[in-house]
């Protein structure tokens, strides 16, 4: 058997359930047969070559291909299923309400409504989690997150779909307090306020295009760290950067820089500095 028939064989196993994970993160039958099929000419380019779970790497794929249809469907403030009409944008009426009868019957018509509002990260950490157990490792993975923020996601959609507040309003105002520390610290050069915001072993990370710009590729620990900061951010906002607080640089008027941040309890853990612009415009980002 050539190695292609034998990459073929086991994706077509695979196909029924990658499809139903597209649909249901997806909404629409077409664009989840785009994302599978997306998927199955990664693998042909790829080879199989340092895959040794295939299901997991294919769910991780798709999870990757929805996510960016999402973010483009945002940007284009596209609403496949509940549009300016209440109905899928299609040619066909009746595969539109096909479509839309279909995805209600699979996960019920109220959480269909709820998914519509979730921000792409948090639907796609929820689709994959409780309804197809995929670890928060692999999830953090997809969205380019650490678990503990995919289990974050995944939370804050799941209290979305139970009715209750998005974030408990305590939580939310401390995550806000210490990113706002954070910030007036560091414009106003005050070491010992970021001292005490910064875990002790706090890390930061710059992407590549952020170094370009000066920054160092990373950083270990709350002086290093506070040190880097002291002074800066003169040109930062807060913000909500896909629901979760952060920093948004703005030079010449443009955003140029995405900063995310990690809190647990009242310290900032992670540090994240992003100026790569095709990354920063798939954010979601909303000034404070």
């Amino acid at each position: 058997m050539s190695e292609k028939k034998f990459w073929a064989e086991h994706f077509e196993a695979e196909r029924g359930r990658l499809g139903t994970v597209a649909f249901r993160m997806l909404g629409s039958r077409a664009e989840a047969e785009d994302a599978v099929q997306e998927a199955w000419l990664r693998l042909e380019r790829a080879g199989g070559d340092g895959i040794d779970n295939l299901g997991g790497w294919l769910t991780t794929v798709v999870g990757r291909i929805c996510l960016d249809m999402l973010r483009a469907r945002t940007k284009r403030r596209e609403d496949p299923i509940d549009g300016d009409d209440g109905e899928i944008q299609h040619a066909d009426p009746s595969a539109a309400a096909d479509e839309q009868a279909a995805l209600a019957d699979s996960v019920g018509l109220a959480l269909l409504v709820v998914l519509e509002r979730l921000t792409p990260a948090e639907r796609l950490a929820f689709v994959l989690h409780d309804m197809f157990d995929v670890p928060f490792e692999e999830i953090g993975r997809i969205v380019d997150k650490t678990p503990v923020a995919a289990r974050q996601l995944a939370s804050r959609a799941r209290r979305r779909v139970q009715g209750l507040p998005e974030t408990p309003a305590a939580d939310y105002d401390r995550r806000k307090r210490v990113v706002a520390a954070f910030l007036a610290a560091s414009r106003d050069g005050d070491f010992s306020g970021l001292l005490a915001v910064l875990d002790p072993e706090v890390v930061f990370h710059a992407d590549e295009d952020a170094v370009r710009l000066g920054s160092l590729a990373e950083i270990h620990g709350a002086q290093a760290v506070a040190t880097t900061f002291k002074g800066k951010a003169t040109a930062a906002r807060l913000a909500l950067i896909d629901g979760d607080f952060g920093l948004a640089v703005i030079l010449g008027g443009e955003l140029r820089i995405v900063v995310r941040m990690e809190v647990a309890g009242d310290q900032i853990t992670a540090i994240d500095s992003i100026a790569d612009p095709a990354r920063i415009a798939a954010f979601e980002v909303e000034y404070l």
